[in-house]
């Protein structure tokens, strides 16, 4: 009976004997053993993986955050490429409107630009070119000294309106009002700002400027410079009037280069606009040679220092 085993089991129903063997027993035994094992081992899997389900959640929100920080410099560096882009039409719409300005400032001051030369070198050139030329025309007579005249005398021999005889007439005469403001035609010096009685010019004003010229006004009503008064090209300098040996009311005005009376209607129409009428129509005048004397003066202005300064020279007939 050793080698079996009985079970009673009891219920409402009555007792239930169940015999088992000694064999019977181990298996059992064997069998609970194993299925105790399977749920400590599954106790264990599951913790494991709860583990390793609770590290990947971890490392998925690392990414997540990661992922975020990425999308955020990417909108940054879009937003920057939008910048950068924006930047660069606005650079091109400039450099294209340059393009256009230089073009339309170089057919303005009679530039031929070479066919390689580069945005640079055309400014350069153009800024030189400019600047001689306006420093020529601010040195160098240029322009009518009366806002609104008209020509009643031109520059060469005519009768004498007061002397009744065939004279050399120096200068032009421009019919003007008396008191019309007169105008400084080139920047200079004033040496005479006085009545002068031996030219016949009555009140007159005498400027001399560089390289040579001198401009005169004759007939003046009202002087408002005095001699060794430095004036700009522009400036308010008399009014004309009726005085000296004049038939009527006018401005008497004069050029002169190294002393020697020049035709003043050149110089008249002379311009910005209209730079080259001097050079084809002033003879008597190296306009090369002056010409290059205020190049060398733009590209290096300590030159202008050295320049000698005109000799002061009373008007004579």
């Amino acid at each position: 009976m050793r080698d079996r085993y009985t079970v009673t089991i009891t219920d409402y129903r009555g007792a239930r004997h169940f015999n088992f063997s000694q064999l019977m027993r181990r298996i059992l035994g064997a069998v609970g053993t194993v299925v105790t094992l399977g749920f400590v081992a599954g106790g264990l899997s599951i913790y494991f993986l709860s583990a390793k389900v609770a590290a990947l959640n971890s490392n998925l929100q690392s990414l997540e955050e990661y992922q975020a920080h990425i999308k955020y410099q990417n909108q940054q560096l879009l937003n920057k490429q939008r910048s950068l882009l924006h930047a660069v039409d606005e650079k091109a719409a400039a450099l294209t409107k340059v393009h256009e300005e230089l073009g339309d400032l170089e057919i303005l001051i009679g530039l031929k630009p070479e066919p390689n030369s580069t945005i640079g070198e055309r400014l350069d050139t153009a800024n030189i070119t400019a600047q001689q030329k306006r420093l020529m025309l601010e040195s160098i007579p240029s322009g009518m000294p009366l806002q609104d005249t008209r020509l009643t005398s031109k520059y060469g021999m005519r009768m004498h309106p007061v002397l009744n005889r065939k004279a050399m007439h120096g200068g032009l005469d421009m019919s003007a009002a008396i008191g019309t403001p007169i105008f400084a035609t080139a920047s200079g010096v004033v040496e005479w700002a006085a009545p002068h009685k031996s030219s016949g010019l009555g009140n007159m004003i005498k400027l001399n400027h560089n390289y040579g010229f001198s401009s005169t006004y004759g007939h003046l009503s009202k002087i408002l410079v005095k001699t060794g008064d430095y004036v700009q090209r522009g400036d308010l300098i008399g009014h004309t009037g009726n005085t000296g040996m004049s038939s009527a009311p006018h401005l008497h005005y004069e050029v002169r280069y190294l002393h020697r009376r020049l035709d003043p209607k050149p110089f008249t129409e002379w311009s910005f606009e209209n730079y080259d009428v001097i050079f084809e129509r002033a003879e008597h005048i190296k306009w090369e040679s002056l010409a290059e004397s205020v190049r060398k003066a733009v590209i290096s202005p300590e030159r202008l220092l050295l320049q000698a300064e005109p000799r002061l020279s009373v008007i004579s007939n």
